[in-house]
């Protein structure tokens, strides 16, 4: 199914499907909860990373699975951090 938004058009079968393969891999190694909710941060990953060229399914997956650990790693690093 294709969706206008703004001039774009989305391709929301390929979003959709590197969504449920990235939160699965997500949810199995505990970096998000199991739970039914939409993770809003993983999907606006997807969608820029969609609006930005890439198609592939298992590449949108892999991408958004590497960014979103990314940012999480740096989330938790800023946490730990004790002042001075």
């Amino acid at each position: 199914m294709l969706v206008e938004r703004g001039l774009q058009v989305m391709n929301l079968e390929t979003v959709g499907d590197a969504y449920a393969i990235a939160s699965n891999y997500l949810r199995k190694s505990g970096a998000i909860p199991d739970t039914f909710a939409t993770d809003e941060r993983l999907l606006e990953i997807i969608v820029t990373l969609f609006q930005r060229g890439e198609f592939n399914r298992i590449r949108l997956a892999n991408k958004a699975i590497a960014k979103f650990e990314a940012g999480k790693f740096k989330t938790i690093e800023i946490q730990t951090r004790v002042p001075a």
